[in-house]
């Protein structure tokens, strides 16, 4: 008996704890039905769209400094971080050896000048000789002969000298312009190659300008079209906190390029009123308008939906306007549009109430319809292929700034699809 008695207890606790979990359930369901708007009035706003792609800010000009001939490194007066002038001394090779060198080619050109007087008195006498027939004409003939040599062997200690002269004036390197210091991997005393040799010479140092930088950006293949040179776009970089600056699209590269598996084509960007804090390898966001619309008539995206009037007919767009207790379809033409508003250009005014998802009836007419319809296996699984079709009810990306265009990749990855209960917020239209 007892045990009969606990087993109705036990069952009555059951049945008793299910209905008031179903209960708390549908109070939740209703609370979040209450909490999430399912409309919006329409309202005149700006709506702005744009693009953003983030890069590294680099100099536009960065020179590696590299000695043209061989050497030790007698004077290098500069280090990393140090801000040089036009002209002034970077580093000077030790030229006691090519010093030297000069002293003998002057040498040789002192030389070269006596024998050159010489072979010219020689070579005159001779010839006055061979007019009176006093010499034969293989004499003269060597004379004339000595006279050219000598000539040849002045022109060639000349030669020698200017070179030398050439190689005393790339000992000493100076600032081609007003630069920074980014890098010194050498000391003073250290031989060096140069450049000229069989490779390409050792870095002395790395030089840039750093009032003027640029940001190479990689931007995604969907906004290239978008993208215009000149164009003004508003950076902001990550290491500097409440920094905003402004820049030029310089240039965008043809060549598509694969940067952490996301295609996209490399943008240099030109900074503007470059601020002292900015230094290179810094992270930028560059955010680049691509469409504005001031004062317009405006819903939420979410507001908007689209169906197709037929297997090959256009897409329309619509909306659902409420007309007191109920909601009248209305078409409507759209114009710019971002994440979260879009533009109404033809079809509502302001102060009208839009629904933010299917009206009550027209999801029981679909429902109806659907039920009604008797369709094949292959059909419905070609029905499930095409979502959006001829009164499907689905949502279809409006798209930012497109009027019509898809959003998914032109936001590199920031979708703006939502299912049939996705509020005003949600950036897609229907």
């Amino acid at each position: 008996m007892k045990k009969f008695i606990f087993l109705i207890v036990l069952v009555g606790l059951a049945v008793g704890a299910y209905y008031g979990w179903n209960h708390w359930q549908k109070v939740n369901q209703a609370a979040a039905s209450l909490g999430r708007p399912t409309t919006a009035t329409v309202e005149l706003r700006n709506i702005n769209f744009s693009v953003n792609a983030a890069g590294e800010i680099a100099p536009a000009e960065q020179v590696s400094v590299r000695p043209e001939i061989n050497g030790l490194l007698e004077e290098l007066p500069v280090d990393v971080g140090d801000h040089v002038k036009k002209d002034a001394l970077l580093f000077k090779l030790d030229d006691k050896l090519l010093q030297q060198q000069r002293a003998s080619n002057v040498t040789d050109i002192e030389k070269a000048k006596l024998s050159l007087e010489k072979a010219e008195r020689d070579y005159k006498r001779s010839r006055q000789l061979l007019a009176d027939k006093l010499i034969s004409q293989e004499v003269y003939d060597d004379t004339k002969t000595a006279y050219d040599l000598a000539k040849n062997a002045l022109e060639r200690a000349q030669k020698d000298l200017d070179l030398t002269d050439e190689q005393l004036t790339k000992t000493v390197v100076r600032a081609p312009f007003d630069c920074t210091v980014l890098t010194r991997p050498v000391s003073i005393g250290q031989a060096v190659s140069g450049s000229g040799g069989f490779n390409s010479g050792t870095e002395v140092l790395t030089i840039a300008d750093l009032n003027a930088m640029i940001i190479n950006a990689q931007v995604n293949q969907a906004d290239v079209p978008r993208l215009k040179v000149s164009e003004t776009v508003e950076v902001t970089v990550e290491a500097v906190a409440g920094l905003s600056v402004t820049g030029v699209v310089e240039r965008v590269y043809p060549q598509a390029t694969i940067k952490n598996n996301i295609k996209g084509y490399p943008a240099r960007i030109a900074l503007k009123n470059v601020d002292p804090r900015i230094r290179p390898g810094m992270t930028a966001n560059v955010k680049i308008p691509v469409a504005s619309a001031a004062n317009v008539t405006a819903v939420p995206l979410a507001a908007v939906f689209t169906e197709k009037t037929s297997e090959n007919g256009p897409m329309e767009r619509f909306v659902y306007v409420q007309q007191e207790e109920a909601f009248e379809k209305r078409n409507v033409k759209v114009g710019v549009s971002d994440f979260f508003y879009a533009e109404i250009q033809e079809g509502l005014k302001p102060g009208e109430v839009v629904a933010l998802e299917l009206p009550k009836e027209e999801r029981e007419k679909k429902a109806r319809e659907l039920a009604s319809q008797k369709k094949s296996p292959g059909e419905t699984a070609s029905l499930g292929a095409r979502p959006g079709g001829p009164a499907s009810g689905t949502r279809t990306n409006v798209g930012p700034a497109s009027g019509g265009a898809s959003a998914g990749a032109a936001t590199a990855g920031k979708s703006a699809t939502t299912g049939s209960s996705s509020t005003g917020a949600s950036g897609a239209s229907r």
